[in-house]
């Protein structure tokens, strides 16, 4: 028996096939959307949502993952047992769907529902910060690090954070809780895609990290990676990236202030920056929050493979921390 695992994300979708013991057996990862070719640039661009059938081209990313993982449990002899997903946006985990991933060009989508119509298996679906901050809750608890009170906030094309309260997640009235990513902390700011300005997510995610500097005139950097390795010796780089930290350390203390956790939890794939984010972001939070106590602001221990390993969780497969490291 296997399970596939999905981190659905607004780059690329991450996949790995798990057998029944956690083993990574095999994993792949697609773009999201199609990449253009120069002679397709010249064509009339379409939003998202606007391919043929239910989910757009970033549900066909999916269901192409998955049946190449499910071909691969296939040739080992292995039949698929179930299917765990984790998506950006608003997800409705109890019915299966996607309410609104605007990143995903996903409206009211069952993706769980298709994929089980598709594949003939048990489909678990839930936001991929809360699957993230599962698996980072599984680690911190097998290393003796558990704490109950502590926001998990991964940062990659967007971001979002799961809110830990006596060791359970808070899901909200809508299950919409967390949506860190949009909080405005830049007044008049940036226009985010949520239509709101000055979110968190138009200048910290790592996406928008990139294109900021891009859009500064930086030339040296091809990858928001490469963005950060150049601080302190690119002015746009540092400058660029000095305003990332400064959006989320605001973010941070409004989260502190309002929830006062002990501990603040960054992962993700722009987590993996280690000092070179938390550094500057623990001066942030403590020079604003001189009132009152800092929480720990640490670095994730499952890492940017947090959310294959939580979606493994939600079909009930366990997983070590970092069962997929990020190419």
């Amino acid at each position: 028996m296997a399970v596939v695992a999905v981190d659905i994300g607004g780059t690329t979708v991450k996949g790995a096939l798990f057998d029944a013991d956690g083993t990574v057996l095999d994993r792949a990862t697609v773009p999201t959307f199609p990449v253009l070719s120069p002679s397709d640039a010249a064509e009339p661009t379409r939003a998202p949502g606007d391919s043929v059938g239910p989910g757009g081209p970033a549900l066909a990313a999916v269901v192409g993952l998955v049946d190449h993982l499910a071909a691969s449990a296939a040739r080992t002899g292995r039949a698929l047992a179930g299917i765990g997903l984790c998506s950006p946006g608003l997800v409705d985990a109890e019915r299966g769907r996607v309410v609104l991933a605007v990143n995903l060009g996903w409206a009211d989508l069952p993706v769980a529902e298709l994929l089980a119509d598709r594949f003939g298996v048990p489909v678990a679906l839930d936001h991929d910060a809360r699957a993230a901050a599962r698996a980072e809750q599984a680690a911190r608890s097998a290393a003796d690090k558990s704490v109950d009170e502590f926001v998990f906030i991964p940062i990659g094309t967007g971001i979002a954070a799961t809110i830990f309260t006596g060791g359970t997640i808070v899901h909200g009235a809508t299950g919409g809780a967390g949506e860190f990513g949009h909080v405005p902390v830049v007044p008049g700011g940036e226009v985010c895609t949520c239509g709101q300005r000055g979110c968190v997510e138009v200048y910290a995610s790592a996406g928008n990290v990139f294109r900021r500097y891009r859009a500064a005139g930086g030339a040296l950097a091809a990858s928001t990676r490469e963005v950060v390795a150049l601080v302190g010796t690119d002015p746009v780089a540092t400058r660029v990236w000095a305003e990332a930290i400064d959006a989320l350390a605001t973010g941070v203390v409004m989260l502190t202030a309002v929830l006062d956790p002990s501990a603040v939890v960054i992962g993700g794939g722009l987590g993996e920056a280690g000092e070179r984010l938390l550094a500057p972001l623990r001066a942030g939070v403590a020079e604003r929050l001189g009132w009152r106590p800092v929480p720990s602001i640490e670095q994730s221990l499952v890492g940017a493979g947090a959310g294959l390993a939580g979606a493994a969780l939600l079909v009930g497969t366990p997983v070590q921390p970092h069962p997929v490291k990020e190419s």
